[in-house]
């Protein structure tokens, strides 16, 4: 009897392995919501957020049943320079005096071939919603070494300021910006 409690132990504790409710790892700095977009079209420019939170389910068995909910504070914006970042915090670009808040809410998850998916959500930001598809690689999961169990992954996704109410002309090379999400979770 004790054997066989245990193997049935075993055997659940290896199905919740797969299918788990995920908190995104910004605690340890494991987790990184970041962009870049040209300048001038001479250069890149990257920035990130520092302060973000968020969860995910995640089943590797049925990985079409995933979704993700992210809230980003764009106040906590960071270029590395300080005047830059005050202007993309004001009215030109994010204005997160009136929407301090960005938020992702997923519609959708289509695995693909290799590990990689389609993420497809909602994305809001500046107070405008609008449909995003994040290209999405899984990097890999399993235990830590603290008895936890993690899930990593790696998107991108592009789309015009102009969608999402931002104007403010950077010349005909910088009218896209790219978003760089690399996630970690911790398995609650």
């Amino acid at each position: 009897m004790k054997k066989l409690t245990a193997f049935l132990f075993a055997i659940l504790m290896g199905t919740t392995a797969h299918a788990a409710e995920y908190k995104i790892d910004t605690k340890g700095a494991h987790a990184f919501v970041q962009f870049r977009i040209k300048h001038l079209g001479y250069s890149w420019l990257y920035g990130r957020f520092d302060d973000f939170n968020g969860s995910f389910f995640y089943d590797d068995k049925t990985p079409e049943k995933s979704t993700v909910n992210v809230n980003i504070d764009v106040t906590s914006l960071n270029s590395n320079h300080a005047e830059r970042d005050k202007h993309l915090r004001g009215t030109d670009f994010l204005y997160t005096e009136k929407f301090p808040t960005a938020t992702f809410k997923s519609t959708s998850f289509e695995p693909q071939e290799g590990g990689k998916a389609l993420l497809k959500g909602e994305l809001t930001l500046r107070g405008v919603t609008k449909p995003v598809t994040i290209d999405v690689t899984n990097i890999g999961g399993g235990k830590d070494p603290w008895g936890g169990y993690r899930q990593g992954f790696s998107g991108t996704t592009e789309f015009d300021l102009k969608d999402f109410g931002i104007d403010y002309n950077l010349g005909p090379a910088s009218q896209k910006v790219e978003m760089i999400l690399d996630i970690e979770g911790v398995r609650i």
